[in-house]
């Protein structure tokens, strides 16, 4: 398990180097789940790389081992929002505006995006 919990790490790190190296617009741990993508999907066809963590499913027990325990992962987070209450108090509405703004424009951009596939694909939307 720490093997793939390291390849898993390795890739978000190799992710985080490729975005800062070429000035990519996309997070690194994003870049780096594409590449454990890639390697997941790769992983049968070659022996090589069959090896190792990627081997028996190491690395989808690692990450059932990893959102198991998701919520731990939030404490920092949480720890971080109580540190900054003055901030929150002082900008408390802007930050409610914003995320209620934000949320219709997440709903809206999912709903013009499925009716567009619906429509590339031939179904219709509901």
């Amino acid at each position: 398990m720490l093997a793939s919990l390291g390849l898993i790490l390795l890739c978000q790190l190799i992710g985080e180097a490729i975005t800062r190296g070429f000035g990519l617009l996309l997070p690194g741990p994003v870049v780096g789940l594409l590449l454990l993508l890639i390697l997941l999907l790769v992983r049968d066809r070659f022996a090589i790389i069959a090896q190792g963590p990627l081997r028996n499913g190491g690395v989808e027990t690692a990450s059932r081992g990893l959102l198991n325990n998701l919520s731990l992962l939030f404490v920092p987070a949480g720890v971080g929002v109580v540190e900054k209450l003055d901030l929150i108090y002082a900008h408390g509405i802007a930050i409610v505006l914003i995320l209620a703004l934000s949320v219709v424009v997440t709903l809206l951009a999912t709903v013009l995006t499925f009716r567009l596939v619906s429509r590339l694909f031939g179904h219709e939307a509901p």
